[in-house]
């Protein structure tokens, strides 16, 4: 049976090192999660869009991150932080398989800071 314990040992092994600040400014300790560009049927994502002002990246990214690291309780300001990049959540969710939370699933944005 697939437990929260099986998932950590696949996300300690294949996953990627991140971390998050709940603030949106200071990164706590680094876990290992699953992050990963979503990828639509149709490719039209691949170009963006252009805008008067510039390119408009509007990528989409699955996380798949550890139960224990609650993301849905993270206030609206929180940032992940993988490598250089950064993302904020755009939607969170527990998956959960009879009463065990077996990981959480998020679709993160890119981050995009003000020059």
């Amino acid at each position: 049976m697939i437990s929260s314990q099986n998932i950590v040992s696949y996300l300690e092994k294949y996953g990627c090192e991140v971390a998050l600040a709940e603030d949106g400014v200071t990164f706590g300790d680094t876990f290992r999660a699953f992050v990963q560009p979503l990828r639509y049927k149709n490719k039209m994502y691949l170009e963006g869009t252009r805008t008067r002002i510039g390119y408009a990246d509007q990528s989409y990214y699955l996380y798949v991150g550890p139960a224990h690291v609650d993301v849905t309780a993270l206030p609206r300001g929180a940032v992940l932080q993988m490598g250089e990049g950064q993302f904020y959540f755009s939607h969170c969710e527990a998956v959960r398989l009879s009463d065990e939370t077996v990981y959480m699933w998020a679709i993160l944005r890119a981050l995009v800071k003000e020059a």
